[in-house]
């Protein structure tokens, strides 16, 4: 099974990637560290800001690994904010009966209650080399447009309204179900 969790930046995707690695024991693929890797390489002239053309850039190396996956038959997580969209354009049923597609978002009113603990909390698996200061309208536009790009292209979104806890260990449990289930329809059993 391929587990892909993006969403807006500081909505805890490396946060939910890192219980499902614990729990399921699959291995999972940061984003983040191929963008900086091929940024640091000088393989683009990209920067960490450039998150559109970013997208652009690495969905399609994203893609083949996943797909690669799938072939192989292993299981993989892939986690980051670089995925588009249309993501599902660009598979055909038989590699898409064997991906699960998480994108995580916060609503304003999550933002709003709870910013002090999302900015205290953004590196509470990874330690980043570059802080910034976290901008509460930012933060709140780039949760829409996850909502937004979503839902126009027909996608489900997990929105942290309310216990964030409660729904990322909600999230992490139903994945947890699908592995554990029968194989059926195309899927594998884990060990």
């Amino acid at each position: 099974m391929i587990i892909i969790i993006t969403g807006a930046s500081h909505v805890g995707k490396t946060v939910l990637a890192q219980r499902l690695l614990e729990r399921l024991h699959f291995p999972y693929l940061s984003v983040d560290h191929l963008k900086m890797g091929l940024i640091r390489s000088g393989n683009t002239m990209l920067t960490p800001e450039d998150d559109d053309e970013l997208t652009e850039y690495l969905w399609p190396i994203e893609r083949e690994i996943i797909k690669t996956a799938v072939e192989n038959r292993q299981n993989l997580i892939v986690e980051g904010c670089y995925v588009p969209f249309d993501w599902r354009a660009d598979f055909t049923e038989e590699y898409l009966s064997d991906i699960r597609y998480i994108a995580l978002a916060m609503t304003d009113d999550y933002i709003d209650a709870n910013f002090g603990a999302i900015r205290d909390h953004r590196s509470d698996v990874e330690a980043r080399l570059y802080e910034f200061d976290l901008d509460t309208e930012l933060v709140k536009e780039a949760n829409r447009k996850m909502i937004d790009g979503c839902r126009a292209a027909g996608e489900s979104v997990t929105l942290i309204d309310g216990d964030y806890e409660q729904t990322i260990s909600q999230v992490a449990e139903t994945l947890a179900a699908q592995v554990a289930a029968p194989a059926c329809c195309g899927e594998r059993e884990t060990t």
